[in-house]
């Protein structure tokens, strides 16, 4: 049995009095790639950052690699990176390099260049990052938080607002990262360009989880839920390739 990166044991959490997570139990083995699937609202983003050590759990149990939360937020912020989905939210440096350079030194230079050119941004190292495309923008975001050499990425609808050119980049993104076995936790309000690459997918509904398990075990479940099944489990097809005449 694979190890486990991620155990939830009835988490709940609230602002203020208003509850956004109700009683989320799931277990997530280590290099995963897990969808976190629901409609607006459902509760994907509090639990993005709760995964994350950015929020802490008001009731229940969340372990993360060897951590316990409550109590070692902190801890799993150091092994943990949340990318949101607005990219300008993260993006510090006025430049591309001097955005991937922060909190690092001159010697780190060659590596987080080499970094840059995985993400083919090598080229727009001098350029003012405002000025990349909203694609280019993500991939600066992702780029800055693999640098970090993360346990655990939680990446907040990395394919909103990408282009056809943008969408297999992402693709080709994590089905990389999950070949390096990085436990990755993908939320998304549309399956189509991503379900076929998943080990695993949640299903958020008002906070509650209402749907686990391996995708294709799960899809004949997520209308009920506010979520539209890929266009080629529609077309009974099964979960093929988005770019395979379906997107």
């Amino acid at each position: 049995m694979e190890p486990q990166m991620i155990s939830a044991s009835t988490l709940g959490f609230s602002y203020d009095d208003t509850p956004a997570l109700h009683d989320v139990s799931f277990g997530v083995a280590a290099g995963n790639l897990v969808l976190l699937a629901g409609a607006n609202g459902s509760g994907k983003s509090t639990l993005l950052a709760v995964l994350a050590g950015l929020a802490s759990p008001g009731a229940g149990l969340l372990r993360v690699a060897d951590l316990r939360l409550p109590g070692q937020e902190r801890a799993l912020r150091r092994i943990s990176r949340l990318v949101v989905q607005d990219a300008d939210l993260q993006i510090l440096g006025a430049t591309v390099g001097e955005d991937l350079m922060l909190g690092r030194s001159a010697t780190d230079e060659a590596m987080v260049r080499s970094m840059a050119g995985r993400f083919d941004l090598a080229g727009a190292w001098d350029q003012p990052a405002h000025t990349l495309s909203w694609g280019m923008r993500r991939k600066l975001c992702l780029a800055a938080a693999l640098l970090d050499d993360p346990r655990l990425l939680l990446l907040d609808e990395p394919f909103a607002g990408l282009d056809y050119h943008g969408t297999l980049e992402m693709r080709r993104i994590l089905t990389e990262n999950r070949r390096k076995s990085l436990t990755q936790v993908v939320a998304v309000h549309d399956l189509d360009p991503v379900a076929d690459l998943a080990d695993q997918m949640l299903v958020l509904d008002r906070g509650r989880l209402v749907l686990s398990g391996r995708p294709a075990a799960v899809m004949d479940g997520v209308r009920t839920h506010g979520v539209r099944p890929p266009c080629s489990w529609l077309a009974g097809r099964g979960l093929v390739p988005w770019d395979d005449g379906y997107g």
